[in-house]
């Protein structure tokens, strides 16, 4: 009898631990049972590794209108609201420029950039076989004229862009510059032009971000002016980049998010074309 208890108890004891194995061991195996599908279940290190290399897509932070009389201005030159003169396009004159809406419907057209001779970005509906009078003006804040230049429109519809030469004077630190681009689409010059405008300020970026930047490839470049606010900075890097590498995915996404994010999508799938002098 002795003998059958020891073997009752063992048996007891050998279950009980089987048991607690079995326990301990269940919610390890219902993980997985937890994921939708069984590659959010199981497939975790290679959801990992494809996002190392998946576009990281930037975010522009667009910066508070400046102190002062709002800035005003135009992105879209109007043409589809029957311009005197210029025909109706597929895409309106574009300026590739941040910008806000205010619950009254004003829009403000402002940007900033850290360079004494930045680069302007517009789409341009019309080539050059069509006879308009284009031109880019720039203005400091007393209205004076600071730079003018006759722009020649390309081949095809696109996006150019027009940089202020090292010859012209330098943008001053926290100034804001108004500039124009018009489309004279009249000969006579006796109908209003299509055009648009906005306001540019030169900033500088504290020590530690400038470090940064001059040591880092120029994709994060972009990263880092799209992420300060920096506009025109960071859209010249990036079509920089998207010239250089025409056919690079990652690039033609940041492209369309960063377009997207100021509600140009329909601008994003259009050509970057050369450069204006």
């Amino acid at each position: 009898m002795k003998s059958n208890s020891q073997a009752i108890k063992l048996f007891l004891v050998v279950a009980f631990s089987y048991t607690n194995l079995l326990v301990s061991l269940t919610p390890v195996l219902a993980k997985p049972n937890l994921g939708s599908s069984p590659s959010d279940a199981y497939g975790g290190l290679r959801l990992r590794s494809e996002a190392k290399t998946s576009p990281t897509k930037a975010t522009f932070n667009q910066p508070p209108i400046p102190p002062g009389p709002p800035p005003g201005g135009r992105v879209r030159g109007g043409a589809k609201r029957s311009i005197p003169g210029c025909p109706i396009t597929k895409h309106d004159l574009t300026a590739l420029v941040s910008f806000t809406q205010e619950a009254n419907s004003v829009i403000n057209v402002w940007g900033k950039t850290t360079l004494e001779h930045p680069s302007w970005f517009f789409y341009v509906p019309y080539t050059k076989n069509s006879p308009y009078a284009v031109e880019f003006v720039l203005q400091d804040q007393d209205s004076n004229e600071i730079y003018k230049k006759a722009i020649v429109l390309p081949e095809k519809p696109g996006v150019i862009s027009v940089s202020l030469p090292t010859t012209s004077p330098s943008l001053a630190l926290n100034k804001q510059y108004r500039w124009f681009f018009t489309i004279n689409c009249d000969q006579e010059k006796n109908a209003p032009p299509t055009f648009v405008e906005g306001v540019i300020q030169r900033v500088e970026l504290n020590s530690a971000t400038v470090k940064e930047l001059e040591t880092t490839e120029l994709l994060k470049r972009y990263a880092i002016y799209a992420q300060n606010g920096i506009w025109y900075d960071a859209l010249t890097t990036l079509a920089q980049l998207r010239q250089k590498n025409p056919k690079d995915a990652k690039l033609q996404a940041e492209w369309q998010n960063l377009l997207g994010g100021i509600h140009l999508n329909d601008i994003a799938a259009e050509p970057i074309l050369s450069e204006q002098p």
